[in-house]
């Protein structure tokens, strides 16, 4: 174990930096903070740079028992100060713990579909919350991995990590090109099934195959024509009350549970 005092520490920097995409797209690394968060880092074998802690604001045996086991395995830990930790954290009362971690990224044609799996994917999603939550729900529902198309927001970004509870250690995520998806899907025979609240097909209604991959819009413009063509179906949500839409993932969420109801 190491320990830092001062802000101005070459990891304490490096950390702070990489609140920003570009940093961390150029060193390839983001953060985890939270005792479950990082508990579950380590339990999935994530490559963990180091953990930063303060024994101060730790205050449950389980965090501090975490700590050692990680020291144990050979992961560097540093020690800091209550107002150093504070200082990088982005939370209001930190947890007293922050990882390091290497990003995992998955490319397309490493993502493993057989002939029951399903998958999730968004075209250009603009909030890194619902991103996460969507990549949780991923996990929740026993789904192959996330896909996130012609760009968006970054899946490596603090709220999407926060909103993701440890599903970014779960579960792959992969980013391509729609064109290169709409390539591998044909290849690989992948049903895809598109959403759409302008769709006439309630999503109970449709008949679900596998492999399949529920393809979203993003939160601004939905799916565009070019991307319903490649759609096997497009269904849409009921929508009883006076708002028009719901949250990208809330609704991938619904989808996403009765896709798995309909393959399993």
């Amino acid at each position: 174990m190491t320990s830092i005092s001062s802000r101005q520490n070459l990891k304490v920097k490096l950390v702070r930096s990489l609140r920003e995409r570009k940093a961390r797209k150029e060193q390839g690394l983001f953060t985890v903070e939270g005792t479950f968060h990082i508990g579950l880092a380590f339990e999935n074998k994530a490559p963990i740079e180091f953990v930063a802690y303060s024994a101060e604001l730790l205050d449950s045996p389980f965090a501090k028992e975490l700590v050692q086991k990680i020291d144990a395995a050979g992961i560097e830990t540093i020690s800091t100060s209550a107002e150093v930790l504070s200082s990088l954290s982005d939370k209001e009362n930190p947890a007293g713990m922050l990882a390091v971690v290497r990003q995992q990224p998955t490319q397309l044609s490493e993502l493993k579909m057989d002939a029951s799996s399903f998958a999730a994917a968004i075209i250009s999603p603009q909030d890194p919350g619902n991103l996460g939550s969507i990549l949780r729900t991923v996990d929740a529902v026993g789904a192959a991995g996330l896909i996130l198309l012609n760009g968006g927001v970054d899946p490596w970004h603090p709220s999407a990590v926060r909103a993701g509870l440890g599903a970014h250690f779960t579960k792959p995520i992969a980013q391509a090109s729609f064109a290169d998806f709409a390539a591998w899907s044909a290849k690989n025979s992948i049903h895809i099934y598109g959403s759409s609240a302008h769709a006439k097909r309630d999503y109970k209604q449709a008949e679900y195959k596998s492999p399949a991959v529920l393809l979203l819009g993003s939160e601004r413009e939905g799916l565009l024509q070019e991307h319903l063509a490649i759609c096997e179906s497009v269904v849409a949500l009921p929508m009883r009350g006076r708002v028009t839409s719901l949250n990208l993932s809330v609704a991938g969420g619904i989808l996403l549970y009765e896709i798995a109801s309909k393959t399993s």
